[in-house]
């Protein structure tokens, strides 16, 4: 007693003194953590969050930041967990599938922005524009645009760019 020393399982099973009852309780600790590793297969237990912490606004512009930084992939996944709530999500996603050049899903989330929010002009004119660059569907890229423009007025400067640079291209190709 009163000498600083480590104890090792030796000195506290021979000791015989209180110090023995700790000695009981890590052994039994120690042997019940060896049969959790052994009967759960050696996984770890896992966390499960039920309710996700974010609101979809949050999700919503952490996207945005993320597709800012250039990280598009996790904007991707920002902007799905959005879309649960927010349509405005599927207009996000079809612009980050532009920028990957990845046309169909691209096309995808504008249609799926313009069904679910008929009202979204933004969704007609970037679709347009989609089909403007891939140089396909001409005719049906004036006719979003177009529409676009009867949407929302207040854009009108930007919807007549898509509008002109379409005409342009499909005058080029007669």
């Amino acid at each position: 007693m009163g000498e600083d020393r480590f104890l090792d399982i030796t000195d506290k099973a021979r000791t015989g003194t209180v110090g023995n009852r700790n000695y009981v309780f890590i052994s039994l600790l120690f042997a019940a953590c060896c049969c959790f590793v052994v009967f759960s297969g050696c996984s770890l237990p896992r966390i499960i969050v039920l309710d996700d912490p974010l609101t979809p606004e949050e999700h919503l512009t952490l996207g945005i930041a993320y597709e800012k930084s250039g990280e598009l992939d996790p904007a991707i996944k920002e902007y799905k967990l959005a879309a649960k709530k927010l349509l405005l999500a599927y207009l996000y996603l079809g612009n980050v599938y532009f920028q990957k050049q990845e046309f169909d899903e691209a096309e995808e989330y504008y249609r799926k922005a313009m069904k679910k929010d008929p009202q979204n002009a933004d969704a007609y004119n970037n679709l347009a524009w989609l089909y403007y660059t891939a140089r396909e569907n001409l005719d049906e890229a004036e006719r979003l645009v177009l529409k676009a423009m009867e949407l929302d007025p207040s854009k009108g400067d930007i919807y007549r760019d898509t509008l002109e640079k379409i005409e342009e291209l499909k005058n080029s190709n007669r």
